[in-house]
């Protein structure tokens, strides 16, 4: 994960005025509610079976709001490109040292996320988002070589980055 004591970033948020170029949260989808939803009423129910009274209906009261909570919190993620800095969840890195990106389908993620990953890199992996993006670093002070993490609109951020991203001395 970038450092941002190493990327001379504060580590706050940006302005809630700034307006983002991008910006995509990492919901789950309608469909990946159903299953966990139903084996918390399963989870509850088999409790109930078992004891009367106030042990009855107390599992329904902790595993349904228990399972709403994590699934909020599973698609609490967010990706967005504000005040010069590229934000996925809780970190950030600088464009200027964004180096090139590339978008990894839906196709090409499972050997991303596999054979090719490099160990150092920071991954924000959702399963229920098909597209990735693959951000390499220039920074020299930072290990990490690349931030790879799933995003739906993963064309429209690679423009917003190649926009934003100031020309690698390379291309100079």
């Amino acid at each position: 994960m970038t450092d941002s004591a190493a990327a001379g970033v504060s580590p706050e948020r940006p302005e809630p005025d700034e307006r983002p170029s991008f910006d995509e949260r990492l919901w789950v989808p309608w469909w990946g509610w159903p299953l966990p939803l139903v084996a918390a009423v399963l989870l509850a129910a088999e409790v109930h079976m078992g004891y009367p009274g106030v042990r009855a209906w107390l599992p329904y009261l902790v595993t349904v709001p228990l399972v709403v909570l994590v699934m909020v919190l599973a698609g609490r993620s967010r990706v967005r490109v504000a005040g010069g800095e590229l934000w996925v969840g809780d970190a950030h890195v600088p464009l200027r040292f964004v180096d090139e990106v590339e978008v990894v389908g839906a196709k090409d993620k499972r050997r991303a996320m596999g054979p090719d990953l490099d160990p150092a890199a920071f991954v924000v992996h959702r399963p229920w988002v098909a597209p990735a993006v693959r951000v390499y670093l220039r920074n020299p002070v930072d290990p990490t070589p690349y931030w790879l993490f799933s995003v739906r609109s993963a064309e429209r951020l690679a423009c917003v980055l190649a926009a934003g991203a100031p020309p690698s001395p390379e291309s100079r």
